[in-house]
């Protein structure tokens, strides 16, 4: 019998957004993420060490990207069993927001994104093995469409299942993951460059652009928070 703690109750995206004291994260395409605007990389530094020292990371540690102009922090589960969410993640996120803060370095949401790849296969079973080889990367926990980089600093790949091919579409685009509060944001500075609207029939959680050539790409939005009046 398995009991259940912080670190194995997996969440969903929505409730992460849900829960109070987030405010500084945003979960996009690989779990709940941050950027913190420091300024300089000593003072980046110094946030990176502070979240080195906080209590119970384990051996769920952060991924923390440390460049000149800030640090962007990553939280997510990455095992064999499962790629996502849990309990915890909630609590270490408040814990490194606490420590920016008593840095006085100020949270970014706006900054957040990651970006896959996406490829239509007649036969998943025939194309995966050919890019898990070519780019060192692994099977995602639970899926077997999904190649992910073991260093986790790759673009995900993800192999979308098709009956027949699609003339005059190109098979492979790329999906953008952005906050949810600037989806709207992105898509229209993409409009306002020369794109297109392709297809809107998922939104509020994915909308199919194209650019003047037709090549398209997909903005997604992971689990937005439900208004307030919806909640109660």
């Amino acid at each position: 019998m398995t009991t259940e703690t912080s670190e194995n109750v997996r969440i969903r995206p929505q409730r992460f957004h849900e829960t109070e004291g987030l405010g500084d994260w945003r979960v996009v395409g690989e779990g709940a993420c941050a950027f913190f605007r420091t300024g300089s990389f000593a003072v980046g530094a110094r946030l990176v060490q502070a979240i080195g020292e906080l209590p119970g990371l384990g051996d769920g540690s952060p991924d923390v990207d440390l460049r000149e102009e800030g640090v962007t922090v990553r939280l997510i589960t990455v095992t064999d069993a499962y790629y996502g969410l849990t309990e915890r993640h909630i609590e270490l996120a408040r814990g490194i927001s606490a420590a920016a803060r008593s840095l006085g370095v100020p949270a970014d949401p706006a900054a957040v994104q990651t970006v896959q790849v996406t490829v239509d296969a007649l036969s998943g079973a025939a194309v995966v093995p050919f890019w898990r080889a070519l780019l060192g990367y692994e099977d995602r926990a639970g899926s077997d469409e999904d190649l992910i980089d073991p260093r986790r600093r790759g673009a995900p790949f993800y192999f979308q299942g098709m009956d027949a091919p699609r003339p005059q579409r190109n098979r492979l685009h790329v999906d953008v993951w952005v906050p949810y509060d600037r989806a709207e944001e992105r898509i229209a500075a993409a409009l306002a460059a020369g794109g297109r609207l392709v297809d809107d029939a998922d939104a509020p959680s994915n909308w199919v652009l194209a650019d003047p050539e037709g090549n398209e790409a997909c903005v997604g939005v992971a689990g937005p928070p439900r208004p307030v009046a919806e909640r109660s």
